[in-house]
């Protein structure tokens, strides 16, 4: 086996609550009940950080962060003064890259200039707004709290504020939801000029209110017509595909997400967070206590090591989604395997045309980026 060496480090800091709970959603999310706990989260996740990186034998040494995702739940449900008061915080314990890239996960029915401003202020300098349709029917029928005119209020808000980096999150195959429609909501979103789009196709997920009362959902033929028509319509407009559901303008990939895919290491803090972190060819998972509740109170974390056996699939799950693949000198440093490890998913995936190599560099074909999941079970 190899040894896993500079793998990059990002932190993911999960924000709970919501103000109601989408019927799509499976992270973990909690209506809110009363007032949010700002200052005391802010606490327990400061507590939540100190020990990590006490675990990891870090506490004195501020390791470097390339990349901060706020996700949530709703993390525009913070105020701009309690996002300040974490950034401070954070800097305490961690040295910030020069370049990092900080994200924070906004609900256009949540924000305003005004907290757009304390975001910019504070650091956030990306901002993930959660459109998901341009249909007031349609955002009504997946739980939405706001309207399509609130998502171009919060764009315009956003750029006012000073905001240059901004992605859109947005939803095909939805209820009811014709080819036209959703032509239509795509191009509502160009027309807002994010830098980055991420337009995935509605799932039904376990444990969610749709698992257990199904939507009508289109058919094949519409969604296959949705999928080439949208692809078309992202690359007609300078939107680069780089992976299954992202798509950017030149030079604003996701930094945060490519870590992920590219099986970098990161903290993860807040209530349900996980974290991945790489020593001496080893990859150890930490989950934290899901119940905000709970993770006020104290701030648990279960630990796991990935099997050896179980490495190159999470590798392969994760990298063979980026429409680039990765290097083989990437896979041997990311998992401590050898390339030898990767002789028979190549050899498969070559024969039935998923997979395409140019000299180290392996990488999905369209095909296989249609058919991920039968592309995996060779991995």
């Amino acid at each position: 086996m190899a040894m896993a060496t500079d793998i990059p480090l990002s932190l993911y800091i999960h924000f709970p609550w919501c103000v109601r709970k989408c019927p799509y959603c499976d992270f973990n999310s909690h209506a809110v009940k009363g007032t949010i706990p700002e200052m005391e989260y802010i606490d327990a996740l400061e507590t939540d950080l100190v020990r990590d990186l006490k675990n990891y034998n870090w506490l004195n040494t501020r390791p470097r962060i390339q990349t901060i995702f706020m996700g949530g739940g709703t993390p525009s449900l913070f105020s701009a003064d309690a996002i300040t008061e974490l950034m401070a915080r954070l800097k305490r314990h961690l040295v910030f890259d020069d370049e990092i890239e900080i994200t924070l996960e906004a609900n256009p029915g949540t924000t305003d200039y005004e907290k757009f401003a304390g975001y910019f202020t504070a650091g956030i300098n990306r901002l993930s707004i959660g459109a998901q349709s341009f249909n007031d029917k349609h955002l009504n029928l997946l739980g939405r709290i706001h309207s399509k005119d609130e998502i171009v209020h919060a764009c315009n808000a956003a750029r006012e504020a000073g905001f240059t980096n901004i992605n859109l999150d947005l939803m095909f195959g939805l209820a009811g939801q014709s080819v036209d429609n959703a032509r239509q909501d795509l191009k509502r979103a160009i027309s807002l000029e994010p830098t980055h789009i991420s337009w995935y196709q509605l799932t039904i997920e376990p444990n969610t209110e749709f698992y257990k009362h199904p939507p009508m959902l289109p058919d094949d033929d519409d969604l296959w017509e949705i999928y080439q028509s949208g692809l078309g319509l992202l690359a007609d407009n300078g939107y680069q595909r780089y992976e299954v559901s992202a798509f950017s303008k030149i030079g604003h990939q996701a930094k945060h997400n490519l870590n992920y895919w590219l099986f970098g290491d990161y903290l993860g803090i807040g209530a349900g967070a996980h974290g991945k972190h790489t020593r001496h060819g080893r990859i150890q998972r930490r989950a934290k206590t899901r119940s905000p509740k709970d993770y006020l109170k104290q701030q648990k974390a279960i630990d796991t090591m990935v099997k050896p056996d179980e490495i190159r699939l999470e590798f392969l799950m994760n990298a063979m989604r980026l429409t680039t693949g990765f290097t083989v000198d990437q896979f041997m440093a990311r998992t401590g395997l050898d390339q030898s490890d990767l002789d028979f998913f190549v050899k498969a995936g070559r024969n039935r045309q998923l997979i395409e190599t140019k000299g180290n560099r392996i990488k999905p074909t369209e095909l296989g980026l249609q058919f991920l999941n039968e592309l995996l079970m060779f991995a």
